[in-house]
């Protein structure tokens, strides 16, 4: 049986939350050893439970396993960076040419709203403050989401869930921000969002990703 937080969520989906964004976050660092009887006193957290989480986490290609010996936080790399921002464009284009076409005045308020917050932390970054990292992400996930929340249909809006949390761990790993080149192409996502001008708006969707590939390349934040 399992213990219940509150009435709505068990104790291991909570520790699987945990460990899942530890690892997006970098909190749990690429190649880590993963040792079940650390993690469980860490976590607080049964073995027999924590072996269930970290299949969850290994099918969602978050982790690797050691054959015999355990496992590991997903290495990263060149490589790997590059299929996840390629699967991103592709996911993230497709949903934003039919979010734009399908979205309401309802839908312009969470785009304009989610803007305005990410917007206000990068300011705060662009003055050299960088103590809210999770925070920055967090409203630049919540801003890529709004854009394609009308898409309609759920199945591609978890399939770029997943691949966007991906793409972020690469950039929390890089601690990626590009300045007012990234700001000015969130603002002008915005602009060609709300004009409902699909074709400029994946326009600068993909230079955005790639611009950002590229950038993480040149830092040298993912070589070996």
């Amino acid at each position: 049986m399992l213990d219940q937080v509150g009435s709505t969520e068990t104790i291991g989906e909570k520790t699987y939350r945990r460990i899942r964004s530890d690892i997006i976050f970098g909190r749990l660092t690429p190649g880590q050893k993963l040792r079940l009887e650390r993690l469980s006193a860490q976590y607080e957290t049964s073995i027999a439970t924590l072996r269930e989480l970290l299949n969850r986490l290994l099918v969602e290609g978050l982790i690797v396993a050691e054959g015999q010996r355990g496992f590991e936080v997903m290495p990263v790399s060149p490589e790997r960076w590059h299929e996840i921002a390629a699967m991103r464009e592709l996911l993230e284009c497709h949903a934003l040419r039919q979010s734009i076409e399908s979205g309401d005045v309802e839908w312009e308020g969470r785009v304009v709203a989610a803007h305005h917050k990410l917007a206000a932390m990068e300011k705060q970054l662009l003055s050299g403050d960088r103590s809210q990292t999770e925070t920055w992400k967090r409203y630049d996930w919540e801003f890529h989401h709004a854009l394609i929340s009308c898409c309609g249909s759920k199945a591609l809006l978890d399939a770029h869930s997943a691949i966007f949390d991906k793409y972020l761990r690469y950039q929390i790993i890089a601690v990626v921000f590009r300045g007012e080149a990234a700001a000015r192409e969130h603002r002008e996502l915005l602009k060609a969002a709300l004009k409902r001008d699909a074709d400029a708006a994946a326009a600068v969707l993909v230079k955005h990703i790639r611009d950002c590939v590229q950038y993480t390349l040149k830092s040298g934040a993912l070589a070996p």
